[in-house]
This record gives C-alpha cells, structure tokens and sequence, in this order.
C-alpha cells in the first residue's frame, strides 16, 4: 500500500505560481511512475502530467506544456508540479497518483493504483 498526502495549494493571481508536493509512504517510491490529474468543478478529472520512475521521461497535457514542470526527488519520496503563468482554467483540485505498473504515456486514471487526497488551486482573474 502506498499513502500520497500533497501540499502547496492556494489561492493565486492569474499569471502567478504555485508549487504542489506529494509525500509518499509504504512502498519504495522509486518503483512508482508518479501522476498529478486535476478535476474542476463540475467536469470529470483529467490527467495533467507523469514522470518515469528515474525521472527520464515526463509527459503533459497539452494545455500545460511550456508553463507546469513535475519532478521528483526519490531520495525524498517527493514528487512535485512547479505551475506558472497560471490561468483561471487551471482552477480545480489537484490530485497526486502513483502506478507501479504502464507506461508514462498512459493518461488512463484507472491504470494508477493510488491517490492522494486532493490539494485545492484557486486562479483569480
């Protein structure tokens, strides 16, 4: 089993940043491809980047490429999402997820085996 409790929510202007972490516990992290997804309100949850288990390959939603970063440190268990130029479409929950098993490529929420609770991101206008 795999505990995932994320951070780094908020409330911020459009145009400003903000940095997610996901501590993880119970299973070596280094072993897990790492995913953030995000819902907003009143739409389904949708995936928004991954990054292979050593961190050689990441992968985004479109609509993020240039302006969201994830990383990992697995010496600390810790992935994170680095998001600037943040717009108020980028409003919504944010979910930490890890799968021990697929391909990074994969956006597939059934295919990640463990979830955080969510962290909320507010963008204003």
């Amino acid at each position: 089993q795999v505990q995932l409790d994320e951070s780094g929510g908020g409330l911020v202007q459009a145009g400003g940043s903000l940095r997610l972490s996901c501590a993880a516990s119970g299973r070596t992290f280094s072993t897990l491809t790492m995913g953030w997804f995000r819902q907003a309100p009143g739409k389904e949850r949708e995936f928004v980047a991954a990054i292979s288990l050593n961190a050689g390959i990441s992968f985004y939603l479109d609509s993020v490429k240039g302006r969201f970063t994830i990383s990992r440190d697995n010496a600390e268990n810790r992935v994170y999402l680095q998001m600037n130029s943040l717009k108020p479409e980028d409003t919504a929950d944010y979910y930490c997820a890890a799968r021990r098993y697929g391909s990074v490529y994969s956006t597939k929420q059934s295919e990640y085996d463990y979830w955080g609770q969510g962290t909320q991101v507010t963008v204003s206008s």
